[in-house]
């Protein structure tokens, strides 16, 4: 797993505790949107970690 896909994962899990906590917290609904865009996050994050390949391949360089 990449840096970068881990930065997403923690976004994903610090964004929905923070929405569902002020949901909870506040009572308004609103931060139900927190949810949703971390839901859309770790979708993602997820199609952008099936597409990466497992290991890169280099082409062996040919002598003439």
């Amino acid at each position: 797993m990449s840096g970068p896909l881990k930065a997403a994962w923690g976004l994903v899990a610090f964004v929905v505790v923070v929405g569902a906590v002020l949901w909870i917290a506040t009572g308004q609904a609103v931060f139900a949107v927190f949810i949703v865009l971390g839901v859309l996050t770790g979708i993602g994050a997820w199609l952008t970690g099936r597409s990466v390949s497992a290991a890169p391949t280099r082409r062996k360089e040919q002598k003439p």
